[in-house]
């Protein structure tokens, strides 16, 4: 029950990992579903409260858990946990653990000191999730060639949310004029293409199915990343999951 718990959570609160997820295969579902699963818990946690102590103790309490796993002792009881501890080792529990402290930026209002502070952020979160999903399914698998894909789906996702972010007063990107967005769109785009990737860990780069056209578009018209004006048609979003379900 636990992994249709966190199957459950991630359609509700991630469709497009949701999706991905259900193009891959049954058995990389059980260590998709969960890491997408925590991945929810801890991304939203700080934005279910306006009190930064509480938010701060929302990411803590998944800290712990990840220490109980990563110490091999008794772990807490959780829907997500449950399904999350069999699939981690003591380097995925550093790995999210990394993830978890880029996330603090969430809770405060400070932009980010320079464009190498938002690129360390983009690889901590979705970068490392991306390589915790690839290395539980193909120990085997190219870091460098998972970690681009990552890093180009985190990009395309935060520009998707810019609108929100600056509406709730935070300063998401670091330079927001039309040459720096260009730049970082093209750099994503060429992160897609570092190297391939093991049939294995396929599974686990489904995720970027979307960042391919949104790096695209934004790199066209920048201007389109604050207008919020990035997001395809249905169709083609259709088309593409499709597409990377076939092409890898």
């Amino acid at each position: 029950m636990s992994l249709q718990a966190c199957a459950d959570l991630v359609r509700q609160s991630d469709p497009d990992r949701f999706l991905a997820a259900m193009a891959a295969p049954v058995a990389a579902r059980e260590v998709l579903f969960p890491l997408y699963a925590f991945n929810v818990e801890v991304s939203r946690a700080p934005w279910v409260t306006a009190e930064p102590m509480i938010a701060e103790m929302r990411l803590q309490w998944w800290r712990d858990v990840l220490g109980e796993i990563r110490a091999g002792g008794p772990v807490r009881r959780h829907e997500v946990v449950d399904a999350l501890a069999p699939v981690l080792d003591g380097a995925a529990c550093d790995l999210l653990d990394a993830l978890i402290e880029a996330r603090r930026w969430d809770i405060y209002s400070e932009p980010f000191e320079d464009a190498e502070a938002f690129d360390r952020h983009i690889g901590a979160t979705s970068g490392n999730l991306f390589w915790v999903a690839a290395r539980a399914l193909d120990p085997s698998a190219d870091e460098a060639a998972v970690r681009g894909r990552g890093w180009a789906a985190g990009l395309a996702n935060w520009f998707l949310a810019v609108p929100e972010l600056e509406a709730r007063g935070r300063m998401p990107l670091p330079d927001g004029r039309a040459d720096a967005v260009r730049d970082w769109a093209e750099d994503g785009l060429r992160r897609l293409g570092a190297g391939p990737v093991s049939r294995g860990a396929r599974p686990a780069v489904l995720a970027a199915w979307r960042a391919r056209g949104v790096l695209k578009r934004a790199a066209a018209d920048p201007g389109r990343v604050a207008a919020g004006a990035l997001r395809e048609s249905e169709f083609r979003r259709r088309f593409s999951l499709l597409r990377a379900t076939f092409t890898g």
